[in-house]
């Protein structure tokens, strides 16, 4: 097995949404082209982008994993391509890069639009000819090398904003995954939260696995998960780690929520004025009196709003509704049985 291999098992879950991405994830997996895996933060990408190599024929070939946003901008370029000796102050000697590291398996670059424009002509190259060239020299190298990147924001938006070489996402296109959020992965919330809780009760030496009640999985599932895997998982291991008897009642969703009084806001400094918070717009003004929704009154009438409007676009056709809203249709049916209470009674209003 493979040193990368634990990182698999992180990759789970039994909903129609995650088995519909494990299956693209597989069928991209065997065709040796770019990838371009797209999803909010703590989604998995990473996980696939190892999913996609060693499910390849690369997958004896080194797996190289870059997070873009984690480098100094102004060191990336040296990073991927390597340099020659005296290529800038401090270059004592040639250095390969991620790319000659990579030769012959996967280099995964995360975060892809923290890549200057600049550096994403030379990944261009990269991926259309396989040649890179190391910093301070112009001779070519050739690298054999699939490249996997993931972004979690729309690639066409960071394309419009100038910030992703609209020639380069169309060599990575070729295969676009599409990591689905936690609040998407309909029944995975409780499944997930219970291997959390046994894995991390056997690391801390917890003699059996605790058993989330009734209360907390209500808890869980309500929650709109904004940092996806990553959150669920640090928030059910607070439990365990401070829940000392088998059962977990109580639920830490959010630990900066201050038990006795809250942090005072931050103050804002306005354009062309001194310090103070910014302005309220008129129509926040005249709802100060009324009581804010929570996150997950927000989010629940956000998706209902949006399901009512795609069925009402669609005459009632649920396959056509997930068109338009790019879904499965699988994942419309599982948002549709979620909200089906107020679907039905925002269709019998006058």
């Amino acid at each position: 097995m493979t040193p990368a291999a634990p990182w698999l098992a992180e990759a789970l879950g039994q909903s129609d949404a995650f088995l519909e991405f494990m299956e693209a994830v597989s069928q991209a997996a065997a065709v040796d082209r770019p990838a371009l895996i797209v999803g909010e933060r703590g989604t998995g990408k990473e996980l696939a982008a190892a999913r996609l190599h060693y499910h390849s024929p690369r997958w004896q070939g080194p797996y190289v994993p870059v997070n873009a946003a984690a480098l100094p901008r102004s060191i990336i370029e040296s990073e991927l391509f390597g340099h020659e000796a005296g290529a800038f102050t401090g270059a004592a000697k040639r250095r390969a890069g991620r790319f000659e590291a990579a030769d012959s398996g996967t280099l995964f670059l995360d975060e892809l639009q923290a890549v200057p424009v600049a550096v994403q002509g030379k990944l261009l190259r990269a991926v259309e000819y396989g040649v890179i060239e190391r910093l301070g020299t112009s001779q070519p190298l050739a690298v054999d090398v699939r490249i996997v990147a993931a972004v979690n924001v729309d690639p066409r938006a960071l394309v419009r904003r100038g910030r992703l070489l609209p020639d380069l996402l169309d060599r990575l296109a070729f295969s676009v995954l599409f990591a689905p959020p936690l609040r998407h992965r309909h029944g995975d919330i409780p499944y997930l939260a219970a291997r959390f809780a046994a894995r991390f009760a056997a690391e801390i030496g917890r003699p059996e696995p605790p058993v989330l009640s009734p209360a907390a999985l209500e808890a869980l599932t309500a929650h709109p998960w904004p940092g996806n895997i990553r959150e669920l998982k640090t928030v059910v291991e607070r439990a365990v780690l401070t829940t000392p008897t088998p059962r977990i009642d109580h639920l830490t969703l959010d630990p900066f929520a201050h038990p006795h009084a809250p942090l005072p806001p931050v103050r804002e400094v306005q354009a062309g004025g001194s310090g103070g918070s910014s302005p309220r717009p008129p129509e926040a003004s005249s709802l100060s009196s009324s009581i804010p929704p929570t996150w997950t009154e927000a989010v629940a009438s956000f998706e209902t709003n949006l399901l009512a409007d795609a069925l009402a676009r669609a005459g009632g056709n649920q396959r056509r509704a997930a068109g338009l809203l790019g879904l499965s249709y699988h994942q419309l049916r599982g948002l549709y049985r979620k909200y089906a209470a107020a679907l039905d009674a925002g269709s019998k209003a006058p």
